[in-house]
């Protein structure tokens, strides 16, 4: 089963601070290792960069309006995530575990709608 794993952290100005940067970067790059170990498949992820980059559509009446910035003010966000293949929501719970983020992992199994279609 496939499960996204969503970093949450605080707004973060990493390019300013190189060397923690790099040091979370290898952070991360243990936890890919320790996946490939443990045979859970790392079907995808990325970094994200800030709420401040963000441009948000809201539906307004029969309109979209665009803003810039995220919709609502938030004291963390979403700063990167990670697509794995779990047996189940336990091994998607351990791997949770050893990733390494800000201050939450949501983790939310993807939901296979090719039934339907």
């Amino acid at each position: 089963m496939k499960y996204m794993l969503m970093l949450f952290e605080p707004e973060t100005d990493w390019e300013s601070r190189p060397d923690e940067l790099r040091a979370s970067l290898a952070e991360h790059d243990t936890f890919s290792a320790w996946l490939k170990e443990r045979g859970i498949a790392e079907v995808g992820g990325e970094a994200l960069r800030g709420p401040s980059m963000a441009t948000t559509l809201r539906k307004v009446g029969d309109e979209m309006v665009v803003t810039d910035g995220p919709y609502a003010e938030l004291k963390e966000s979403l700063g990167g995530y990670y697509i794995i293949d779990a047996k189940d929501l336990d091994e998607a719970i351990e791997a949770a575990r050893r990733c390494p983020t800000g201050t939450a992992t949501e983790i939310r199994p993807i939901w296979d709608i090719s039934d339907f279609t």
